[in-house]
């Protein structure tokens, strides 16, 4: 046997040791490098949900009180000063004579926007544009808050007597029926004053008389307009404002 033989055995041999090493660390270097890219990937992807969930503010949740909360603060100067909700009625009360059963007729039609939970801030001057108040949020839909307080408010400017919404009790029939129809209840786009529009009408239950339609728009300023507390309190001013206006027109000749 020729030691060309051999020489050619340990040739290969050497060849395929170095080739194996050369793959193991070609293999151990990709390795690094997959290993390392991952880890990149994994810490911006950790900073950006940390950039994301700090920049999440906290909820605030808003109600419409029953009564008006005095310790937000007076009125603004010049705002026209809802009447207490707590005590007697107010001497500009209109008393519903004896023998006549008002109604409340519902739904009141609302906005359909205000069936979001958001508070929401006008963009610009046209109106147009809206954005959510950061993280404010209403704790009633104001579909239910709105009539529910406004018909309390009624209430108590009509002398205490009931003012009712169907179903009615057994034997009880109304004389009067008052639709009222909220049109606009948001922030104006001055960002500092809650605009509302309402038409209402009152009508004889027995069809003697035509019905007799009124209208009303009431600007209710906010005392903070960057403090969400401040729009809570506005709106429930101007659900007292509008009872006023109402009552004043609840006079049957």
């Amino acid at each position: 046997m020729s030691e060309g033989g051999p020489l050619r055995v340990r040739r290969r041999a050497m060849l395929s040791w170095l080739g194996a090493s050369f793959g193991v660390q070609a293999g151990v270097t990709a390795g690094v490098r997959v290993g390392a890219a991952m880890a990149t990937g994994a810490a911006a992807l950790a900073q950006l949900a940390g950039c994301a969930a700090s920049a999440v503010p906290p909820t605030i949740w808003l109600r419409l009180a029953a009564e008006l909360p005095s310790a937000v603060g007076r009125p603004a100067p010049g705002a026209a000063t809802p009447p207490a909700l707590g005590g007697p009625a107010a001497s500009g009360t209109t008393a519903a004579p004896a023998g006549e059963v008002w109604q409340l007729m519902l739904p009141l039609p609302l906005p359909a926007h205000l069936d979001r939970d958001s508070l929401f801030l006008p963009q610009g001057t046209s109106g147009a544009l809206v954005r959510p108040l950061a993280g404010a949020r209403w704790v009633e839909p104001l579909r239910d808050a709105v009539p529910r307080l406004l018909r309390e408010d009624l209430w108590r400017r009509m002398g205490g007597r009931p003012l009712w919404a169907a179903p009615l009790p057994p034997g009880l029939a109304p004389t009067h029926q008052l639709r009222v129809e909220i049109t606009t209840f948001e922030i104006g786009a001055d960002g500092r004053t809650l605009a509302t529009q309402a038409r209402w009408s009152i009508a004889d239950a027995r069809g003697t008389r035509p019905p007799v339609a009124h209208e009303a728009r009431i600007g209710t300023p906010a005392l903070q307009p960057e403090a969400p507390e401040s729009w809570a309190l506005a709106h429930r001013q101007a659900i007292a404002a509008l009872a006023e206006r109402i009552a004043a027109t609840m006079t049957v000749p």
